[in-house]
């Protein structure tokens, strides 16, 4: 199994619709609005969004930021040398095969790489207890319960090995 990543662009527009339209990424992620016309043309310095693919088939969507620097501060007051990952399956026949295993390896060596990062956050809602388990068994801990956007989240963070 062949995992590569690409920068998301306008080329991508359909393909995120359609699975920001599917009820196992709403079910995640019931508040948001990507306006994927506008995201997929904008590339500022602290975000990288990313279509994960197995053997070249588009899979999933990874996003990661640097959440003291995000324009919107989603993440509310927060210090420096920290990234916020965002991640999903697009489809549900992808579910349980480890894609999102390896794309969230992936995406947390790719966050460590860069030595000034000493944090991870992730915010999945309190609700999707899978997700939960998913992320504390690749190590993230348990740090708070938060209101973002209207939507009841678990924070957890991974520090720096």
């Amino acid at each position: 199994m062949q995992l590569s990543f690409r920068t998301a662009t306008l080329d991508d527009l359909a393909l995120l619709q359609h699975w920001d339209a599917q009820p196992h990424v709403i079910a995640c992620d019931p508040d948001s609005n990507w306006d994927w016309q506008h995201e997929l043309q904008y590339f500022p310095d602290w975000r990288e969004q990313l279509v994960a693919e197995i053997s070249g088939r588009p899979v999933g969507f990874l996003q990661i930021i640097d959440p003291a620097a995000e324009e919107t501060h989603y993440w509310g007051a927060i210090g420096p040398r920290l990234r916020a990952i965002d991640i999903w399956i697009g489809e549900k026949t992808d579910l349980g095969k480890g894609y999102g295993t390896l794309m969230m390896r992936w995406a947390i060596d790719h966050c460590f790489q860069n030595e000034q990062v000493e944090s991870i956050l992730i915010d999945p809602l309190v609700s999707n207890t899978k997700a939960i388990r998913f992320y504390e068994r690749l190590g993230f801990q348990f740090v708070e319960e938060k209101k973002f956007e209207g939507s009841l989240c678990a924070v957890y963070r991974m520090n720096r090995p």
